[in-house]
């Protein structure tokens, strides 16, 4: 993806919609598009292993090589232009978890985006929709 910076809004990315980029899925030009309208890409440091893992699947399941998979998550770690400790983020998230009956690691993002008042970029519907009763901005 080229063409970043040139907005100024904040942005969150998480892994579900990286990972529609990446694979150049139907929704790609959507995210890209909300990406490159982001003066500051962020993300928690909980992307790094999450898109890590979600590579590694393809990989095991033979869908693309090792080289191919390594590939795909160098290219989305240098979406990101900062990362945030999960450790600063984690109790509000438990919390908005708690409330929404939704999984920490995905509030970290919906957190993350709230703190920062930038829109959350999402391929996840139930997040998108904890996104819209939390007034979270959000592209879905």
């Amino acid at each position: 993806m080229d063409s970043r910076g040139q907005g100024k809004m904040i942005a969150v990315i998480d892994v579900s919609s990286a990972a529609q980029i990446l694979l150049q899925t139907p929704k790609k030009e959507k995210f890209e598009t909300a990406l490159r309208k982001a003066k500051l890409i962020l993300s928690p440091d909980l992307y790094v292993s999450e898109l890590s893992n979600t590579l590694w699947k393809f990989c095991t399941k033979k869908i693309y090589s090792e080289a191919e998979c390594l590939r795909f998550v160098e290219d989305g770690l240098g979406y990101i232009d900062s990362f945030t400790d999960s450790k600063e983020l984690w109790k509000e998230a438990f919390g908005e978890a708690v409330k929404n009956k939704h999984p920490v690691y995905d509030m970290l993002y919906a957190v993350l985006a709230r703190r920062n008042d930038g829109i959350l970029i999402t391929n996840d519907g139930d997040l998108a929709k904890i996104c819209e009763k939390l007034s979270i901005k959000y592209c879905f």
